[in-house]
């Protein structure tokens, strides 16, 4: 059956775009075009609001129109996004990168999940759902990890190099988006097409339906927490007085970890009490990140290790809970509410972080991390677990 091939194709996209040779030397790149740490997170939130902007209209696009042209523009979209990086300079003209990789960002976040999830509906397999996205994000993370030694390896002659690379492994990503499948679910089950529609499934997510709604909330935290720990590696790799030679490795260390618990995440899926689950899980990344504020040195790898293992486990364990309290004709723009959301939050404190990390320490920044996600995680899973 060609349609099963989608699962393969997802795998080898998720590998593509997610070898980003670039990312363990991506603020160190910044830094070299004279930005100062504050501008480098300010950049992050011009991305993460163009990513989030984009977000609900994009999953409504991929629910009425596809989620294979949604994946196709994405990927058209990132590249271009590169080639600025590549060819241009400034604050100015990487802000505008930065808008075009999260308007890609946002066509395929919630396309890709739904695609992957319709598919196996269609093929009568969609119990293993959390195992297979799970095996799809370990791909992407072991992607991520190799790609972050060589990142690191081809840094050490010049911080410009990874940069080129990346954006020709971009451009590949392309032609292999065209080559997908749109499940027939998809298409016997697009909905209305008004704007009014829209209005109506946010309202669904948000207000109606307090499962998802709770869920939505939770995921914003962990969002948070996980992509604030990716933009302060670097710096605090620097503050530890690692030698940029092992930046690559480290992150590739990292994201291989993150791989590897993904890869079991479905073992954690108790499906009749997962709020069980996400209650340990904020207790734990909570004492981390205040663990990690009280230690900037090497003995902080290991807190922030621990991090990336629970963010293997948490982010497959989440993307179904949402998938089972969805439709297929709601699913992309339901998934596009859930990135909306953890967007929206950390273009928010991205520039807060961003501040204090310069202007007074690392420290003080984790610190705010953990009180942030101790917070909002443990509400929200307690109003959860009120619903089970």
């Amino acid at each position: 059956m060609q349609l099963k091939h989608n699962i393969l194709k997802m795998y080898l996209l998720k590998a593509v775009l997610w070898f980003m040779v670039s990312m363990p030397i991506i603020v160190l790149f910044f830094q070299e075009h004279g930005l100062t740490l504050t501008e480098v997170m300010l950049l992050q939130s011009i991305y993460s609001l163009s990513l989030a902007l984009f977000e609900i209209p994009s999953g409504y696009i991929a629910d009425i129109f596809g989620r294979k042209k949604s994946i196709v523009f994405s990927t058209i979209l990132s590249f271009l996004g590169y080639l600025i990086f590549s060819l241009y300079d400034g604050f100015y003209a990487f802000g505008i990168a930065q808008i075009l990789v999260g308007i890609g960002g946002s066509l395929i976040s919630g396309s890709d999940t739904a695609l992957i999830y319709d598919t196996l509906i269609e093929i009568g397999d969609e119990n293993n759902y959390t195992k297979i996205e799970g095996k799809n994000y370990a791909i992407g993370n072991f992607s991520e990890a190799t790609a972050g030694v060589l990142g690191g390896l081809l840094a050490v002659s010049s911080i410009y190099v990874p940069i080129y690379i990346q954006t020709c492994i971009l451009f590949f990503a392309i032609p292999i988006s065209l080559t997908l499948i749109e499940p027939n679910v998809h298409i016997k089950s697009k909905s209305d097409k008004s704007f009014k529609a829209i209005i109506e499934i946010v309202e669904f997510a948000l207000l109606k339906n307090k499962k998802l709604k709770w869920l939505i909330i939770y995921s914003s935290a962990m969002g948070v927490a996980t992509l604030s720990m990716a933009w302060f590696a670097q710096p605090f790799f620097l503050e530890a007085n690692i030698p940029l030679a092992y930046f690559g490795v480290l992150w590739a260390g990292l994201n291989m970890s993150a791989g590897i618990t993904s890869i079991s995440a479905y073992r954690f899926d108790n499906k009749k009490n997962i709020t069980k689950v996400l209650i340990y899980i904020s207790l734990i990344m909570t004492t981390l990140f205040f663990s990690l504020g009280s230690s900037i040195s090497i003995i902080g790898l290991i807190f922030i290790l621990c991090i990336y293992l629970i963010r293997g486990i948490v982010t497959p364990l989440l993307r179904n809970a949402i998938n089972i309290n969805s439709t297929s004709n709601k699913r992309a723009t339901i998934l596009s509410i859930r990135s909306f959301i953890i967007r929206i939050s950390f273009a928010i404190f991205a520039p807060i972080l961003g501040y204090f990390a310069s202007n007074h320490s690392l420290s003080m920044s984790f610190n705010l991390i953990a009180i942030i996600i101790g917070f909002t995680s443990l509400i929200s899973a307690y109003n959860l677990s009120r619903l089970d």
